[in-house]
């Protein structure tokens, strides 16, 4: 098919430009950015949409940049749907906050750009000794991430602009210190209490249902009794660890890879220094630091003169406490111990050379050279079980990439199957039985995936039993899946679930027994107060809730304190009914002006954030911020990444 390409351009070109013009005339080239590879949209601000492959892409950074800062962090977690959804909430506040600030017109001048890119501590380390910028070190870092200097500045520039939108309301956020006292003494103050408890297993423990009265609420609450759908699965995992085991490392290779690297492997050099330090950080004035560093070059003279002495004159001036009473003595360091500057003189020096005096971001350092520990190169022998497990992964690793794209068209081009695909690669084609759409308790690697699980049970994958693309599910792994066999929600039969209709139906009943017992005693009491059998009394406040529940805990806060004692009935859903009697309020003992300063602080902190919320949440009122799939119910494996709405 290529040949006939090559050999018939002109008719080739001919065909393109009938199939594609009328194309263009019909839907327009709008129908064509629209149809893109954005996906379909989940999210809409000031009228402009955010699709689902926007989402994909921001989320995948933030796995990226979380798994950076936290290595040992669980995967499942990140990709988890509310870790998902919490991504997709921060995308939205992004652009909520840019469409503000568009729209108030805050701009950022160059002199404030240019200042925030002088306190940045990454661009600070490519400055030279004059102060100058290694425009070649800048470029290469940030071509690393794949920006260039123009790229990276404008998003600096966009990032302080949008910065204003919310900063005016948190920098202004202040609390009365009346208001302050007010609210926190009625937060920490403590109600004296009694709880008496009408617990649903208590009633439930009572009760006899008839095999008829089961049969009944079976019938009336069949929904409760479906199975999941549910589906046999075959999936095809190509990852490093897979690939490793048909790497085999060549001797030979194996060779010219210890000799390349042994000095590498075998450890790092390390070296001794002792250093006398006269303090001046970079904030302090020029004259400050100039009185440093005549200092540093006085000291400097007086041990060049008498070497010998520098252990002694280290210990009667240098300004750093660690190592003065050590006669400046900093023990062996390897590369990366110490700042830069210090780093590249120590390591350019030979034992017993005296360096000048060299600036860091802690002041003027004259450092002596002491010693040099080379490492002990070891030999093939040693050093070959490590070398072929080094080798072996650098090898699955190359050929992990060389095989992603051969992997993502295998399973697309032959869907009906993924033998072809395991065969080509030497994968191997795995089986798995009562697979659900949500990730099962206890299930480990592909099986936990919920966006691997979202796209097995599509509609299209599971009407025609298609291969489904091929999916990233960790660093370096992907999978692809099909369903073999699938089964629907279905009721399950009355016999094989009678016991948990049972168990429903007795907590149901408990629970409405409980309440109704609850409710009955309530309005006695409250009737003839003395006839009240309670519990000893308790002292409760909000941040001391005696084991008791949160609700008991908010009614018996809630009471009216202008007449008690009172009493205050609480539902609890399915755990049964309380009843709370409140007999007086214990006054907050006033904190040490310390701490109720510190506590007036995080109020107003507290207060500050609130404001900041309404504010934003008028924004997405005002530029129309709409998220458009469903929030996930929260549950046991739930990580929050980014920020929220």
């Amino acid at each position: 098919m290529f040949d006939f390409i090559r050999k018939h351009t002109k008719v080739t070109m001919g065909l393109l430009f009938l199939l594609i013009v009328p194309s263009f005339i019909l839907f327009g080239l709008d129908g064509y950015n629209r149809s893109g590879g954005n996906g379909a949209p989940v999210a809409k601000v000031d009228g402009k949409e955010i699709g689902q492959s926007e989402w994909d892409r921001a989320h995948q950074i933030e796995v990226d940049r979380l798994r950076t800062s936290m290595p040992s962090l669980d995967v499942k977690l990140l990709d988890s749907p509310q870790a998902r959804y919490a991504t997709l909430e921060r995308l939205v506040r992004d652009r909520v906050v840019a469409a503000a600030a568009n729209k108030f017109k805050l701009a950022t001048s160059d002199q404030r750009l240019a200042r925030e890119l002088q306190e940045s501590p990454e661009i600070a380390s490519l400055r030279r000794p004059d102060g100058t910028l290694d425009m070649e070190r800048y470029r290469q870092l940030l071509g690393s991430q794949g920006l260039s200097p123009e790229m990276f500045e404008a998003n600096v520039r966009s990032d302080l602009s949008n910065r204003q939108v919310l900063l005016g309301i948190g920098a202004s956020g202040f609390a009365p210190k009346a208001a302050a006292d007010l609210a926190l003494n009625a937060y920490f103050e403590k109600r004296e209490i009694q709880v008496a408890r009408f617990n649903t297993v208590d009633f439930a423990a009572k009760l006899n249902p008839t095999d008829a009265d089961l049969e009944q609420f079976y019938r009336a609450n069949e929904k409760l009794f479906q199975a999941p759908e549910r589906a046999t699965i075959e999936y095809v995992l190509l990852d490093v660890d897979s690939i490793k085991k048909s790497v085999t490392v060549n001797e030979a290779d194996l060779k010219t890879y210890y000799e390349q690297n042994a000095q590498r492997l075998s450890g790092a050099e390390e070296r001794r220094a002792s250093h006398i330090l006269i303090t001046s950080p970079k904030t302090a004035s020029a004259a400050d630091r100039e009185k440093a560093k005549a200092k540093a070059e006085e000291l400097l003279a007086m041990v060049k003169k008498s070497p010998a002495t520098f252990a002694e004159v280290a210990t009667k001036n240098s300004q750093d406490p660690g190592s003065a009473s050590k006669g400046g003595d900093l023990d062996f360091f390897a590369r990366g111990a110490m700042v830069k500057t210090f780093e590249d003189a120590a390591f350019a020096m030979k034992i017993g050379d005296i360096n000048g005096v060299v600036e860091s971001d802690f002041g003027y350092h004259i450092i002596k050279l002491t010693d040099i520990k080379a490492p002990k190169q070891r030999s093939f022998e040693e050093m070959r079980p490590e070398l072929e497990a080094d080798l072996a992964k650098q090898q699955a690793q190359k050929k992990y990439s060389e095989s992603v794209e051969a992997f993502t068209n295998g399973v697309y081009e032959q869907s009906d199957s993924l033998k072809p695909v395991a065969e080509r690669l030497k994968l191997d084609v795995k089986t798995a039985t009562n697979v659900t759409r949500q990730p099962v308790a206890g299930a480990t690697g592909v099986l936990a995936n919920a966006k691997f699980l979202n796209v097995l049970f599509a509609p299209d994958a599971i009407e025609k039993k298609r291969n489904t693309e091929a999916i990233e599910v960790a660093p370096s792994q992907l999978v692809s899946g099909r369903i073999v066999q699938y089964f629907p929600v279905q009721t399950q039969p009355f016999a094989e679930v009678k016991s948990v209709v049972r168990q429903r139906l007795l907590a149901q009943r408990g629970a409405e027994e409980a309440r109704k017992d609850g409710m009955t005693k309530l309005a006695a009491w409250r009737a003839a107060p003395a006839s009240a059998a309670l519990p000893a009394p308790l002292q409760v406040s909000r941040e001391q809730a005696q084991e008791l529940p949160l609700p008991v805990i908010d009614a018996a806060m809630r009471t009216d304190a202008s007449a008690l004692p009172a009493f205050a009935g609480v539902d609890l859903g399915g755990q049964g009914y309380a009843i709370v009697k409140v007999g007086k309020v214990v006054p907050r003992v006033p904190p040490p002006e310390t701490v109720a300063e510190q506590e007036r602080m995080q109020y107003t902190q507290r207060w500050t954030s609130a404001e900041s919320l309404a504010y934003y949440n008028g924004l997405k009122e005002r530029f129309k911020a709409k998220i458009l799939v469903p929030k996930p119910v929260s549950g046991n494996a739930n990580i929050e990444v980014g920020g929220t709405q």
